[in-house]
């Protein structure tokens, strides 16, 4: 970790891809996906919109994470954003939400679902 931060420093790794995450853009991840979690478990109702606004807001607010010159330029790689959308997905799952119908529903691939608010 020590050699890649020094990597990062001296401008011969991509902060982004480094595999190096500062402890705030962890922290401020976490409060995201926990925030998610809440928007879920509080939906009284798994209608469309409920679902997808739930989406929204967590999308939205990684995208912010991201692009936040607080993290030392360091933000989601491509893998990183893959398995935040696998996150979505399951936690609709695991509380009850029928993702593959929500999407065929929206007309959309289940792959999809975060990808209207995405960034990169």
């Amino acid at each position: 970790m020590a050699e890649t931060a020094r990597e990062v420093a001296a401008g011969t790794l991509d902060p982004a891809c480094s595999g190096f995450y500062p402890e705030s853009l962890l922290r401020a991840t976490d409060v995201a996906l926990e925030a998610f979690e809440g928007d879920v478990l509080a939906l009284r109702e798994q209608s469309d919109e409920a679902v997808f606004g739930a989406v929204e807001r967590v999308v939205l607010a990684l995208n912010v994470i991201d692009g936040d010159d607080r993290h030392g330029g360091v933000g989601f790689c491509t893998d990183e954003r893959e398995q935040l959308c696998e996150y979505v997905d399951l936690t609709l799952n695991e509380n009850g939400v029928d993702v593959a119908a929500l999407a065929a529903r929206q007309g959309i691939d289940r792959a999809e679902l975060t990808d209207r608010w995405r960034d990169g």
